[in-house]
């Protein structure tokens, strides 16, 4: 399948729409249920400090999705991303309170390759810290 956006309409340096993905502790718990990772990093805050971290912390392939729909809302079909990789630079540090962590992504057309594909860059900040980085998408539009 392919997106639903004409190759031959996008710019490089095209902006994507940005989003914001609220993260709070029931949203770990979902994802854990989900994913069946239930390493006590993700829930349990006691655990999270003893090993060195600030506090319970986002699963990283939960923060990688989240991520991924700011590229497959703009491209409308998630099929079309035919590459995807990040690394992990920082954690999501989810506080055990009413509002949570927020990730903020934003994403930008970098570069069109062959086939009708454009490689798009995105920026992945949780509390003002990049949380991904290298995070890039190859997508192929119609």
């Amino acid at each position: 399948m392919t997106a639903k956006i004409a190759y031959d309409e996008v710019e490089v340096g095209a902006e994507l729409p940005a989003q914001s993905f609220p993260v709070t502790r029931e949203t770990l718990v979902r994802y854990a249920g989900a994913s069946g990772d239930f390493n006590p990093i993700h829930w349990n805050e006691r655990f999270a400090v003893q090993v060195g971290l600030p506090d319970v912390i986002a699963h990283g392939m939960f923060t990688m999705a989240e991520a991924a729909r700011v590229v497959t809302d703009w491209a409308g079909d998630p099929a079309a991303v035919v590459e995807y990789g990040v690394r992990f630079t920082k954690p999501v540090v989810v506080p055990d309170d009413d509002t949570g962590a927020l990730v903020e992504v934003s994403a930008k057309v970098a570069a069109k390759l062959d086939d009708n594909k454009v490689r798009v860059d995105l920026t992945v900040t949780s509390a003002g810290q990049k949380v991904l980085g290298m995070s890039r998408a190859v997508v192929r539009l119609a």
